[in-house]
Formats: structure tokens, sequence, C-alpha cells
């Protein structure tokens, strides 16, 4: 068992993960911090959740049982491979949106208006109406395909979405009352970029 969690293969695939979530999190408070101030950003500007540590914790789980028990699994270096470029890809479109929407990008859902805070329809946003979200559901579901964990690589896509999907519209009510029409407008051609989620 313990030559298998200290194999290439997984020293690779948990390295990778290890810098992935250092690199996501890390930048996600540098951003705030650079677009909001220090004095404005708290520690939840790391994203991270009680919820996303047990999800973490349990793709670990299945990580290293899968590697004990059936290590061949953890040999499909395509699929590995795969779920890096879904990381990158993933980690590109969330920071474009982030340093795009600039002072108007923030961790928690505004729910009064104020005066910095624009209506983002150009760069990414011409393209998709919540690249942030559309950004972190690519990089979360990503990370258990670069592990090669069946398991969690479902439970993540649908609790990620499931998350989304109710987010999305609890944020544009807001969104609707702070721009009216040109909101509507916008959100009637643009995509939300997250599957099935209008």
């Amino acid at each position: 068992m313990m030559a298998e969690i200290y194999s290439y293969t997984a020293c690779r695939q948990l390295s990778e993960l290890l810098l992935s979530i250092i690199f996501f999190h890390g930048s996600e408070y540098i951003l705030a911090v650079a677009f909001h101030g220090r004095s404005n950003v708290t520690l939840k500007s790391l994203l991270i959740s009680q919820n996303y540590l047990l999800a973490m914790f349990f793709s670990l789980v299945e990580y290293i049982v899968e590697v004990s028990l059936f290590p061949a699994w953890k040999e499909f270096w395509w699929i590995s491979n795969f779920g890096v470029a879904m990381i990158v890809v993933g980690e590109i479109i969330r920071k474009m949106a982030i340093i795009t929407a600039g002072r108007s990008f923030t961790h928690l859902i505004k729910i009064n208006h104020e005066d910095h805070h624009k209506l983002i329809t150009h760069g990414i946003y011409r393209f998709i109406r919540h690249p942030g979200y559309c950004g972190f559901f690519i990089w979360s579901v990503g990370t258990q395909i670069m592990l090669c964990n069946p398991v969690s690589t479902f439970a993540f896509a649908a609790v990620v979405w499931h998350f989304f999907a109710t987010r999305i519209p609890y944020e544009e009510f807001f969104l609707r009352q702070f721009f009216g029409q040109e909101y509507e407008k916008y959100a009637r051609t643009v995509p939300s970029g997250v599957p099935f989620v209008k």
C-alpha cells in the first residue's frame, strides 16, 4: 500500500493537485487585495469553506483507496493530462473574469448597488455571462479528472453545478434590480457559462 502512495504516479498527481490548489487560492486572495485593498479583504477571499475542505478530503480518501487497491486506474495518463488541461483552462477563464471586472468582481454577492459596481460586458464577459463560475466549475472538476478519481469527478460536477444553479438566479435577481433592461438584454444574448443553467 505505502509503495503505491509513494510511487511516481501518486507523487506526480498529488503534487499537481497541491500546486493547483495553492495557486488557485493564493491568486484569488492576491487579486482581491489588489482590487479592493487589504482592509476590505478577509480570509473568505481564499474561497475555502468547510464544505470545500470536506470535498477535498473525500477526494484524497478516494485517491488513496484506489491507488492502493487498483493502481492501474491511476495510470491513464491521457485522462490525467486532460484534467491538468482543464485546471489550466479553468484557471485562465476565472482569472480573466476577475481581472476584466476589476473592482466589480466580488466573492460575496452584492445585494446593494455601489458606485463602482458596473455591468461588465466586454472582454471574456462578451462570451460568458458568469466566467468566474464557469472557470471554477472547469477547474474543480479538472482536479478530480487529473487524479483519475471517477467517484469524485461526478460528485464534484454535481455539487458544484447545483451550487451555481442556485447561486446564479439569486445573483441575477439583484443584477436585474441594479441594471434593469440593460442586464435583461445582456442575459438574453450571452450564455451563463455553466452547463444547463440559463
